[in-house]
């Protein structure tokens, strides 16, 4: 696991080597997490994207910003229910519809 602080940083990383997952904070600093996540679909398409914030986001709302991400995971989460939900989601072997994990914080 590795933690990038902003978007640079983080594209960075994932340039230099393969992830399979990135979770990233709706709220960082410059470049927002919408914004990095339709750049890392653009330049790393086999990278699953998670988002994650205090602010809940729905399904409905996930599929129109149109980031590639496969998922929201609201804070607070339980890192158990985290770890479900992201084992579930990378090994399906075809990008599914964007899904909330249910019974989080709205």
């Amino acid at each position: 696991m590795e933690v990038a602080t902003n978007a640079d940083s983080a594209l960075s990383m994932l340039d230099a080597q393969d992830f399979d997952a990135a979770i990233i904070d709706l709220m960082l600093p410059g470049t927002n997490g919408i914004q990095l996540a339709r750049l890392i679909r653009d330049r790393h398409p086999r990278t699953r994207i998670v988002l994650t914030s205090a602010y809940h986001l729905s399904e409905r709302q996930l599929m129109r910003v149109d980031c590639g991400v496969v998922g929201f995971v609201p804070k607070p989460f339980d890192l158990s229910e985290l770890a479900r939900f992201l084992r579930g989601k990378l090994s399906a072997e075809e990008p599914q519809r964007p899904f909330v994990v249910p019974g989080a914080a709205a």
